[in-house]
This record gives structure tokens, sequence and C-alpha cells, in this order.
């Protein structure tokens, strides 16, 4: 294992017509789509550009108090749950619902329009180990090369244009959102600007609410108040050898044309007053913010395009290069194209590409500082975006996560960290009027302002709407930043404060039966429902596994943490966690074999539904193990032969990594090439949300459901991974389990720097079947000693002392 992973490089041989084809660039900051077309259209994105304001959740929970939501309804729905008055439950529960969270929006787009030629000989490569788009082509002629990137080094888009002979092109900035003022600066020694300051909405309805208005605008400038202006300023400054000049543009505002370029050196820059209120920052006038996006534009365009990409690659390098997969032999640099890759579905080819491509998405949209990644990364073009592009925290959140620690992006985890917080910070007063509880609480859905009350405008239907136990699942992403870095210092100031505020949650949520074992009530499955046996249908139900499951595993997990911190801690509700722990519902094994979804009996209306919620304790958690549970991982397994082949990108990499926990190597392939075929439909067209329609990959490998959600790329890197390495936490009692999953037509490959519970990197390679060289590295300064190591039912201690070993010699040759 010491040559290096050969780099993962993607190849289209056309410029973009449509954003599905576009090429993603960012630096959890700002976001790039690079069409590559004569235009040179880059749509433009930052995180932090969403509608609504920073007391938008607070007056929303204040409306529904008005509404008569509160302790005494829950009363009242917990009730009419007893006695299955499934309208009411459904009639009362809906008084629980605020609105919507807010909508994640475009900035714009970026041209430097070469004019109408059409352009040949086209090549566009992303090299998905420097985090750079280089494209080549001709034009009239003339050979043109053009690079783009964003560097968290510089914090900037960069686009350097190179021409074999001047070549002339027109600069101009737009924007959808409503532009405050327009700024050109320049030409002066070679170096020109545009600027725009744009204002977000108040509010923005999400695109399936059609009769809601879609965006509200706040007050005019002098009317605005003091406390926040939903205000961002993007800045350009370019550099050339050729002449620039101030031009009137159609919309009434300048452009900047340029004559004799030879070369080309751009850079756009943001500032927001979003960004400063999520860094703790005061927020800034309009004025400040273009002032210091056109400063911040113009020193980095004053340095070298050599520097700049050599800052950027050393610093997206990094992160990119910790971990690589290869299956078999191949060292062959060549660019993949992208479109051959798609058509051959050879999952040999296409499993290391979107290995390294979830990664490489991860690393461009979430960077701490930032919010975490949306539905969409930071790529989204539509003022209506899917489902508002939001944080949906029933799955599609945590699923844009699950790679993180994994494959050693571990600090990428730090937004969704730094957004638990927010949440936790609201929903602490959502969980206190709502339902007369301690501790914090979350729903459906979120945003930056953490919005924390259930969604659905008092008319969205309960199974999806009403689902209290997403702060519970996000707290997992907490407990993982110390399970896998093992900073203590992290633990006590921000893991377990999180972990005891949603504990408290949960201890004042359950409710005992007559014979005193807690359970949940209301209780849903996310967005699923049941038939009774007499026939009737409901969503609202008691105890579903997946209530019960995350409970369960975040009471243990706030013990462990408790017990972990320096010199320990001891609080009161600790006591009440180890008392509550043995009196909790398990989680059932239903008539039929499978894992029972609901506390009652009762069956899917839909058999083939999207979601495997009462399957978490499977994956992402690990309460049901094919050893230690294996009467549940049984269930686990016939649950899964009952949904059947997968749905939409999302699902099927639940689905995959659903099936590496299980050893099911094999069929998690054959879901893998189901999810990595190429959609032919219309991308913009949404499919139903039944899965009758099944999603794909894009040409630019975007995952889709469509429409695009970004969580199956990122779901998709990390089941691969767990079909290689199983995530044992290297004890006797969990070891570490290597090709736990191995699919039969992966004979031969390697995979690097994939992260254990405990902070060891594993290096892996295998030989027809079975391990050969395994090298255990230290790789957070955790001081982990000794990992157990397991295959084909053996068990070995090795040290974490970065030798290679030979694999082979512990646990025999291939047959």
């Amino acid at each position: 294992m010491s040559t290096a992973p050969r780099p993962v490089r993607l190849r289209w041989t056309a410029p973009a017509a449509r954003w599905t084809e576009a090429t993603p660039i960012g630096d959890g900051a700002i976001g790039g789509m690079v069409f590559g077309d004569a235009r040179g259209r880059v749509g433009l994105n930052d995180s932090t550009l969403w509608s609504g304001t920073p007391d938008g959740p607070r007056r929303a929970l204040d409306a529904v108090l008005a509404g008569g939501a509160g302790p005494d309804r829950l009363a009242e729905v917990r009730a009419a749950v007893a006695r299955q008055d499934d309208d009411e439950v459904e009639r009362l529960l809906r008084t629980f619902e605020g609105p919507w969270s807010q909508e994640f929006l475009p900035l714009g787009h970026l041209d430097l329009d070469l004019g109408p030629a059409e352009l040949t000989d086209y090549e566009r490569v992303l090299d998905l180990s420097r985090a750079v788009v280089d494209e080549s082509f001709l034009i009239d002629g003339v050979r043109v090369r053009r690079s783009s990137w964003v560097g968290a080094a510089d914090g900037a888009l960069v686009v350097e244009l190179v021409a074999d002979a001047p070549v002339s092109a027109t600069l101009r900035l737009r924007s959808p959102l409503r532009v405050a003022s327009t700024q050109v600066r320049g030409p002066q020694g070679g170096t020109a600007g545009l600027g725009l300051v744009v204002e977000a909405p108040v509010d923005g309805a999400p695109g399936h609410e059609p009769d809601a208005v879609a965006h509200v605008w706040g007050p005019e400038a002098g009317e605005r108040e003091a406390a926040f202006d939903p205000a961002t300023a993007v800045a350009v400054a370019l550099r050339t050898d050729g002449t620039a000049t101030a031009v009137p543009a159609a919309e009434g505002s300048r452009d900047i044309s340029l004559t004799g370029a030879r070369r080309v050196l751009l850079a756009v820059t943001t500032e927001t007053n979003a960004r400063r209120w999520w860094r703790h920052e005061p927020t800034a006038t309009r004025a400040e913010l273009a002032e210091r996006a056109a400063a911040h534009a113009a020193k980095v365009v004053a340095s070298d395009a050599v520097s700049l990409r050599a800052r950027h690659e050393a610093d997206a390098g990094a992160l990119l290069g910790r971990s690589a997969l290869e299956l078999g032999d191949s060292a062959d640099p060549t660019p993949l194209d992208v479109a051959t890759l798609l058509a051959d579905a050879d999952d040999r080819a296409l499993a290391p590409v979107l290995y390294a491509y979830g990664r490489y998405l991860l690393v461009s949209s979430s960077r701490p500082g930032s919010p975490p990644a949306n539905l969409q990364g930071i790529w989204n073009e539509s003022m209506r975006p899917p489902w508002s592009s939001n944080y949906t925290i029933n799955i599609n959140t945590q699923m844009n996560y699950w790679l993180a620690e994994r494959t050693g992006l571990g600090e990428l985890h730090v937004p969704l960290l730094d957004l638990l917080e927010r949440v936790a910070e609201t929903g602490s007063a959502v969980a206190d009027a709502l339902y007369g509880a301690r501790g914090w609480v979350a729903h459906h859905n979120t945003d930056p302002w953490g919005w924390a009350l259930p969604v659905g405008a008092g008319h969205g239907a309960t199974s999806w709407a009403f689902w209290p136990m997403g702060g519970l699942w996000l707290a997992d992403h907490a407990w993982q930043r110390w399970e896998y870095g093992r900073d203590r210092d992290e633990l006590a100031r921000r893991v377990l404060p999180l972990l005891l505020g949603a504990s408290a949650f949960a201890l004042d949520w359950l409710v005992a039966d007559a014979d005193g074992v807690l359970g949940t009530s209301p209780s849903t499955s996310p967005e699923n429902s049941f038939r009774r046996a007499d026939g009737s249908e409901g969503s609202v139900s008691t105890s579903s596994a997946m209530d019960l499951t995350l409970i369960r595993t975040t009471f243990e997990r706030t013990l462990a943490a408790a017990e972990a911190v320096p010199d320990g801690v001891e609080e009161p509700l600790l006591a009440e966690i180890r008392a509550a722990l043995p009196r909790l519902a398990p989680v059932r094994v239903a008539g039929d074999g499978t894992v029972a979804e609901w506390g009652a009996d009762g069956t899917s209306t839909d058999p083939h539904h999207r979601h495997l919620s009462h399957l978490v304790g499977l994956y992402p958690l690990t309460a049901i193990d094919v050893e230690r549970t294996p009467e549940l991982a049984a269930a686990a397994r016939r649950t899964l032969d009952e949904r059947g082949p997968g749905a939409m990108g999302w699902s099927w990499s639940w689905k995959i990594a659903l099936r590496a926990r299980l050893g099911d190597g094999d069929v998690a392939r054959d879901l893998l090439r189901e999810a990595a075929r190429p959609y032919l439909d219309d991308p913009d067209v949404d499919s139903p949300v039944d899965g009758s329609e099944w999603g794909g990959l894009l040409p630019n490998l975007f995952s889709t459901h469509p429409p695009f959600q970004i969580d199956g790329n990122y779901g998709l890197a990390a089941a691969i991974a767990e079909l290689l390495v199983g995530a044992g936490a290297g004890t006797p009692e969990d070891p570490l389990r290597l090709l736990p999953a191995l699919p039969a037509a992966w004979p031969d490959g390697r995979i690097t720097g994939i992260r254990t519970r405990g902070g060891a990197a594993v290096d892996l390679t295998w030989r027809a079947g079975h391990p050969a060289t395994l090298r255990l590295r230290d790789a957070v300064g955790a001081g982990v000693r000794d990992v157990v190591v397991a295959f084909g039912g053996r068990t070995h201690t090795l040290p974490v002392d970065g030798a290679e070993v030979r694999a082979a010699d512990l646990f025999g040759e291939s047959a």
C-alpha cells in the first residue's frame, strides 16, 4: 500500500445545457455550477442566502400557541390516540403545526461571455483530488483554457482564462433576488469590478404550498428594523492584460467589456448579514457589506493564479486525500468520460467514482463557519426549490453527514453541530411551551434560523408533519463527533449538553402504560401510514420502533458521555435516565417476522415505502447487529426483503448501507447498480414521492429523486465504505469487521483512511475476496493502542502503530 491512490478525474465532452449537467464547485460558503459554454456561465450560491429572519421561529411559536396548542391539547391528543380516533388525532395535531421552515435561495449567475461563436473540441475535467474544473476548447479557431474553483484558503470563487490569441468577452453579474444596488469599479491598471447588493425575502413558502404567497419581502430601506437586514453583497474583481470598459446593460445596470485579452483572472466574493449572524458577529450596513466584498475580491485578484490555485489545492487536497477507494488493479490516470461511465454501468469503475464524488461534494459544501449542507448541498438555481432545499431531519440531513467521520472528514461535521446548537436554543422554547417538557425538541424540518416547530401550516398530514424525534436523531451526530474524534473538551463543551437536552425531552415525552412500561404517544414512523386488522388506516399510533430506538440510544449515549468527560459528571437527570432505561419498551418482531414499525401490529399501507425508519437501529445506529441481536437482524433482513428494491437516490443509499450491516454484499451491489443507472427522463419534472418512478444519476452524477437531492450522493459514499470496513468499535465485544459485505464481483481492491470509533484509521487491501494487507494508524492523536479486527470468524488484536501487516498471515490465504 505504499503507492498513492490514483486521482479520480471526470470528463465531459460538451458544455452543460442545464443545471443538472453543470459541474459543482464550492468551499462551504460559496457554491458555483460551471456550465462551460461560450457564455462562460457559472451559477452562484451563498450558503447563508436563505429567506427568513432570526426571529421567525419565535414569532411562529407565538402564533401556534395563540391557536390553542399546548400541553393541555397534547393530553387531548393522547386520549384520542388511545381510542383510535384517527380523525380527531389528525385535527388536534394540525393545531401544533407552524407554517414552514425557510428556503435556500440562488444568488444568481456570473457570465464571462465570449460571444455567439460555438465552442469546438470541448473538454471539461473535474479533478476530485484537487477540486478544480479545467476546460479546454476552440472558439473561432483560438485555443482557450479556463479553470474554475472555490478556494476556502482565499474565500473566493476564482476563474482563470488563458487564450492562445486575443479574445473579446463581456462580464455580467445577475441575480433573481431584489437588487438594492449595483456597482462598477475601474477599469484601472487592468483591474475592474462589478458588484450587487441583493435582499432576501423575509418569508418564503415551499413549492408544495401553491396557495401561499411565494415570497414576502421586507420593508424598504428607510423603514427597516435595525435588528436584522437580510442583505447580501457579491463582488467580482477582474484583472486582465486586455482592455476593460464599462458598458450599459439591458437590465439598467452595467457590464464590463473586454477586448484584446489573452489572460483574465476573476474573483467572486460575498458578504452577508446572515453569515455574520451565524458566526455571532454584529450585522453591517449594506454599504459596509458591499465595500468589504469588493475589497476582498480585489485582494484576491491582486495575487497570481498560480499561487491562488496552489493554496486551494493544498487546502482541499489535504481533506480529499485522506481516504480513497480502488477496485481492481487499474492505475490509468486518464480522465473518466462520465457519459461512458454511466452507459457502461460497470460498478467496479463507478463505485470508486461515487465514493470520491460524495466526499468531494461534502468538502465543497460543508466547512466550519458556514451552515451545513442542505438538501442540495449548496447548489440551487430555483427561487422555489424542491422542499425549500432545507434541512429535512427525518433522514436527509443525517444522511448528508454519514460519511463525514467515517471517511476522514470529521471537521466538516462541525457545521451540523453549530446548527444543532441553534435548534436546541429555539427547540427548548418549543418543548416547554408546546409539550410542557424539559430539554429541546425538533421535528421534520429546520433551517439556519433554528426552526423547531412542526411544519404543515395547519393542513399538513401528520404522517410527515408531526414527528418530535428529529432532535434525538440529530443528537447522534453530536455523539459521533466524540466517538470518532475523542476530543474531551468538545465532549464536555458541546456534545454532552446537546445529549442532556435531548434526553431531558425524551424523559418528559415518555408515557407509562398500566404495567409501568414506557413508550411514546402520539407516535409516527416518518412519512408512512398503517392499516389495522379491522381495515382502518392511520398514521399516528404509539411507540414506533424509531421512537424507541432513538430514545434508548440517546439515553445510553448520554450516560456514556457523562462518564467520559474529564472527571466525570453527575446530575439528577442521569439518575432519571438510569431508572427509565429498563422500563423502556423494546423494539418488537411482528407476527410476519419483520421488525414491527408501530407499537401495535399493523401493516404498512405502502409495502414498498421509501423510508426504513424502523431499521434506524441497524443503520446508522448500532442497536441491531447480526451477532449481538441475531433475532432482530433476521427481522431486519425480512423487512428489507418485503420492502423490495430501491425507489430514489437517498432510499437506495439507505438500503445499501442496511444490507452492508447484514453482510448482504451481493444484494447491496444490485441496489448500487440500480442507484447508479442514468436518469433519462426530464430531471426538472418532480416524480411522485411514492417511488413509482425511480431516480438514478444525472449527467453531472448528482443523485436524483427526482428532483435533484444531494443526500443520495453522500449516502452512496457512506454505504460503499460500509461494505468494505465495518463500523465496530474495535473491542472484543464489537470488533472491527474487515470486508463484512464484500460483493463477489469486487474480489480485489483497496481502501485507505476509513476511520473507526475510537480514532484509528484503516488502510486495507484485499485479493480474491480475502484481506491481504492492513495498516492501523492513530488518526486523531487519541492515543488508541489496540484494535480487535475480525474476518471469517477469526479475530486478532493489532497495535495501532502505523505498521503494515500481512492480513493473509492472520486470516489465511484465499481459497
